[in-house]
């Protein structure tokens, strides 16, 4: 089964006022569309940074501690939109998505047994989530940020932009240039304005960064 997308709520969203309308036009959409979600770790993830400044873990138990901030995040926002799907497996996921429920994939206990990527800050939930869309055979990988996207020295919004500037700038993580597969299209877009991610599932195209491998 192709998914529709693999939608990754970031973290700093769940500061935003609009979160409730997002999610709820997240399960809208998942009603004609087949969509997993997947949670970045937003202020979990920053108390595992913190942690690990104050007594270092290593690389890889940091690593691990920063994903299960992922499944915190996943079940705050089933526990936000009750008639999501929760879930640790990729199967499952599926299933839920072709049943047109909202997936919302918790991630760590398949990560742990695939293993997949390296282990570092450097590899955030923008890498996993590419990874998740080319494993899950998703037409798109739509990242969801509290910005617009990718500007410019003038603040002008960029429309297309290759992985490597992207990462360069900030806007994804390092690792995302390697993470993000070549047949998988991407796109950052401001999760405070829910309409454009129907825009883009309904026109294939939208206000934001479409970031591709040149």
């Amino acid at each position: 089964m192709t998914l529709d997308a693999v939608v990754k709520l970031g973290g700093s969203l769940i500061a935003e006022p609009v979160l409730p309308a997002l999610l709820q036009s997240l399960a809208d959409l998942a009603k004609t569309r087949r969509l997993v979600v997947v949670p970045g770790g937003g202020p979990f993830a920053d108390a595992v940074r913190e942690a690990c400044q104050q007594r270092d873990p290593g690389p890889s138990a940091a690593h691990w501690m920063a994903i299960l901030a992922m499944d915190q995040h996943a079940h705050l926002l089933a526990g936000l939109l009750p008639e999501a799907g929760l879930t640790s497996d990729p199967h499952d996921a599926q299933e839920i998505a072709a049943s047109r429920r909202l997936a919302v994939l918790a991630p760590f206990a398949w990560l742990r047994r695939a293993d997949p990527l390296p282990h570092g800050w450097h590899v955030t939930s923008d890498s996993i989530a590419a990874w998740v869309a080319a494993e899950l055979g998703a037409e798109r990988l739509v990242l969801l940020k509290s910005v617009e996207g990718l500007c410019d020295a003038d603040g002008a919004l960029v429309p297309r932009a290759d992985a490597a500037r992207a990462s360069v700038s900030n806007l994804v993580d390092a690792h995302f240039p390697r993470a993000l597969a070549p047949d998988v299209e991407c796109w950052t877009l401001s999760g405070r304005h829910p309409d454009r991610l129907l825009e883009l599932l309904t026109e294939g195209r939208t206000r934001g960064t479409r970031i591709s491998i040149w």
